[in-house]
């Protein structure tokens, strides 16, 4: 069965998104931009929310962002080719390797888990990953932790207060400070 796993870069005070809605702090660096194209290598699927969708629309169009410094064309192929299922109730239609779907989300999970595959079927957004944490859905946290406190805003965990145990995977520390979690729930 596939897994399903919530990868987001968080502030050090736990939030995925600061309380102007941005959340350019998590622009990474050349070593954790490899990291996170790796990353995007093992997702045969991934669910995104309106929001996060539209952040990460400039991937369809672009390979290269040289203002980075960087290469970031194999990310951008990668993404590209990782189909996509969007959640929302407000667009009328998604563009490139993605469907749209105005709810179900409990539903789809259980449904893509079921069926034959390969990669992990990857969550991105708060609002999503609580839906799935409360109904029990959620197999592993990828986490890179940026040096940074924003305050407030969106943060990482949107739920009610209830214990998971978590089983440590993999820490890795960058260069430029930001440390990547990667923990496993224990069933």
């Amino acid at each position: 069965m596939r897994k399903v796993t919530y990868s987001m870069g968080v502030s050090l005070d736990g939030f995925v998104i600061g309380p102007d809605g941005e959340f350019a702090w998590t622009a990474p660096d050349e070593e954790v931009f490899g990291f996170s194209t790796e990353e995007v290598a093992g997702v045969g699927v991934h669910l995104l929310g309106r929001r996060l969708y539209e952040a990460m629309l400039v991937w369809e169009t672009v390979d290269e962002m040289p203002g980075l410094g960087f290469s970031t064309g194999e990310f951008a192929r990668r993404w590209r080719r990782i189909p996509k299922v969007v959640f929302s109730t407000t667009l009328a239609e998604v563009e490139g390797n993605a469907r749209l779907l105005p709810g179900g989300l409990v539903d789809e999970v259980e449904r893509l888990r079921a069926e034959p595959g390969e990669g992990d079927i990857a969550v991105g957004g708060a609002d999503l990953a609580a839906q799935l944490l409360d109904a029990g859905l959620v197999d592993e946290f990828r986490i890179r932790v940026y040096p940074v406190l924003v305050g407030g805003g969106t943060p990482y965990f949107l739920r009610d207060e209830r214990r998971v145990d978590l089983e440590l995977v993999e820490t890795r520390t960058f260069g430029c400070g930001v440390v990547f979690l990667h923990h496993r729930v224990v069933r």
